[in-house]
């Protein structure tokens, strides 16, 4: 199955794409738009992450993947929020500023832009592959067989 596509934003003083590379998995929380929550419940297994520093930096820097599938957000119980856990993929080469997302006419419709407020949003298959080119960065050969690997695993737990 092929994997889906997002942009997820963190300002890295709160927790940046190092911290997750560091640790190695996390539990992406905090989420409390509505849309958001609702592009983090159609996040599949394998579905990948550009990760987006916001505030200071501004700019992608890392590629992480979902590796469990949307479930209540145990920070705000009683409420209808969602999570997913992420892993890292690999940082990029080079960061990919707003700024150089602003100014590449295939990034013109990019949700980062179109939908700035949101911190979860779907990119499409050609944004993400023009995102990973500025960045410099070749997915690792792995990644795919991590990604169904994870896929499996989820199946077998359903």
């Amino acid at each position: 199955m092929k994997p889906s596509y997002f942009l997820v934003k963190s300002e890295p003083y709160k927790y940046a794409f190092a911290t997750l590379c560091k640790q190695g998995r996390t539990m992406w929380d905090g989420v409390r738009n509505f849309e958001a929550r609702n592009n983090l419940r159609s996040m599949k297994v394998g579905d990948l992450l550009l990760f987006y520093h916001s505030n200071e930096g501004k700019a992608v820097v890392g590629v992480a993947q979902v590796v469990q599938a949307a479930y209540p957000d145990p920070t705000a119980p009683g409420e209808d929020w969602s999570v997913v856990d992420v892993a890292p993929v690999c940082p990029l080469r080079a960061e990919v500023t707003l700024d150089q997302i602003r100014q590449e006419p295939r990034l013109a419709q990019i949700a980062l832009l179109r939908r700035s407020r949101l911190s979860v949003v779907p990119v499409t298959e050609a944004e993400f592959a023009v995102v990973l080119e500025l960045g410099k960065t070749k997915l690792p050969k792995g990644r795919k067989a991590a990604a169904a690997r994870a896929m499996d695993a989820e199946a077998s737990v359903q």
